[in-house]
């Protein structure tokens, strides 16, 4: 086999193939990515080191072995690099005070009321709690950012309600997965406090790019909601029994909406108006978080020390995958996959803007084998380059430092969104099926979220046709 594909390939580009297909298929084993991660390339560093060195004669023609060798002192450097420059990172910082923010959120029951606030207001309207069940998603995404908290908490107060109403299961399940999944893209992101540091460009520029296509996507799903409702009222039955809504309901909402909102303002609002850096205003949004669970009397030793445990291990399992990541990423580069995969992509396309959608068709395909994390920090530093050579004209707004990869970081975000919806590792698919009421299968949730898979291609494409929806805000701001 190997003689076979050394009539077309290198040996070095073998390599590289087989150290991909090789973690893919540890995955498929069952082991855990940071093992996969760190096993697959003590292997390939074993067989560049001691099964390749003794034919350096006989393959020196056809592979590249000053690259390919893996000399002991620089393995022993990468550790350095890893706990030094890695870990320390300023930004990383963020990660988990953007995270125990959003999980204090959840713990605080600020959420909790705004959904039966909302409910009370929308609910006796037809497709009233699909409704409520998006625009409270879009709050959530842009105060927790954590899609485990905000699909678990959508389900088990709004799903038993769908169902009770006599919602289509499948819209149902749908909408939920989907409005959930809008933390992903919508700022503060964790997701774009890794990209931030793995693309090297600034956290803000990232935060403000992603604003208005996050809530393009929101908007997208709402007029889905709203079509879809007029085409098959079956599917979503207004309520027999509706209340009287009054200023009692409509003041209920405000008190319960206004918190929340005051907190973006705050995180959001210190970082685009030059205030604070994102690090300091993920500080900020924590202690905010933490005082309104405190003003809702829901703060006390035991919501603090679970929102902290599930803090540090979130925290580390993303720092762990860094890590192992990162073991990777060195090892590949050794044996030139870098340059490899970076000739691949730009040989495919004469056309650049062809050869970004080429990008994005490659990560909707990974999306579906594995999660947004180790594509965050395997694939992106090696499409950085790529990027970088196609000198893509997004012209006008010279403001933005590095407008070209911003626009890309965003596109890759909104790709990334559908790998929560899309089996076999849609974690939100099985976030939503973990609270579903009996009764609520799987195919349930697989039909209902095909809908809102399409809608987040067609939100993809509109980003890809206008760059500006991306580069406006950071440019305004750094304008003014």
């Amino acid at each position: 086999m190997l003689g076979f594909l050394g009539q077309f390939l290198t040996l070095n580009e073998i390599a590289v193939m087989f150290m991909f297909s090789g973690f893919i298929y540890m995955l498929f084993r069952g082991i855990p990515v940071v093992m996969a991660l760190v096993g697959i390339s003590l292997i390939f560093v074993l067989v560049a080191e001691f099964l390749l060195d003794p034919f350096r004669g006989t393959f020196r023609d056809i592979i590249d072995f000053d690259r390919t060798g893996i000399e002991y002192q620089k393995l022993l450097a990468l550790s350095g690099r890893l706990f030094g420059s890695i870990v320390k990172n300023p930004v990383l910082v963020a990660l988990p005070m953007f995270i125990f923010m959003g999980l204090m959120l959840d713990q605080s029951g600020v959420a909790k009321r705004m959904m039966q606030s909302m409910q009370k207001l929308f609910g006796g309207l037809r497709g009233g709690l699909s409704l409520t069940v998006l625009l409270i998603g879009i709050i959530l995404a842009a105060s927790t950012g954590v899609i485990g908290a905000s699909v678990t908490l959508l389900g088990v107060m709004a799903l038993p309600q769908m169902m009770n109403q006599n919602y289509s299961k499948p819209i149902a399940t749908g909408t939920i997965a989907s409005a959930g999944t809008l933390g992903i893209l919508i700022p503060p992101s964790i997701m774009l406090v890794i990209m931030s540091d793995q693309l090297a460009i600034s956290l803000g520029d990232l935060f403000m790019g992603a604003l208005f296509p996050g809530l393009l996507l929101g908007a997208l799903y709402i007029v889905f909601i709203v079509i879809y409702g007029l085409i098959n009222p079956k599917a979503m039955p207004a309520p027999e029994k509706t209340g009287h809504v009054g200023w009692p309901v409509v003041r209920e909402v405000i008190l319960a909406v206004v918190p929340p909102m005051f907190l973006i303002l705050l995180v959001l609002g210190s970082i685009f108006v030059g205030i604070a850096t994102p690090t300091e205003a993920s500080g900020l949004g924590a202690l905010g978080a933490t005082l309104l669970a405190l003003f809702n009397r829901k703060l006390n030793f035991r919501v603090l020390a679970e929102v902290s445990r599930s803090t540090l291990n979130t925290s580390g399992y993303i720092v762990g995958i860094f890590l192992a990541a990162n073991f990777f990423a060195f090892v590949l580069r050794r044996y030139g996959g870098d340059e490899i995969i970076e000739h691949m992509v730009l040989s495919a396309f004469d056309e650049p803007y062809m050869t970004v959608g080429f990008i994005l068709f490659i990560v909707f395909l990974l999306g579906f084998l594995l999660d947004w994390i180790e594509i965050t920090i395997i694939i992106m530093p090696l499409m950085l380059p790529v990027i970088h050579s196609l000198s893509l004209p997004i012209e006008g707004f010279d403001v933005v430092r590095d407008p070209a990869v911003v626009w890309f970081a965003i596109l890759v975000a909104v790709t990334l969104q559908t790998s929560f919806l899309t089996p076999p590792v849609g974690f939100a698919l099985f976030y939503l099926k973990g609270v579903s009421p009996p009764g609520i299968s799987l195919g349930h949730i697989y039909r209902g979220v095909i809908p809102f898979v399409l809608l987040q291609i067609l939100g993809l494409a509109i980003v890809f046709a206008y760059p500006a929806l991306v580069t406006w805000l950071p440019a305004y701001a750094y304008g003014n």
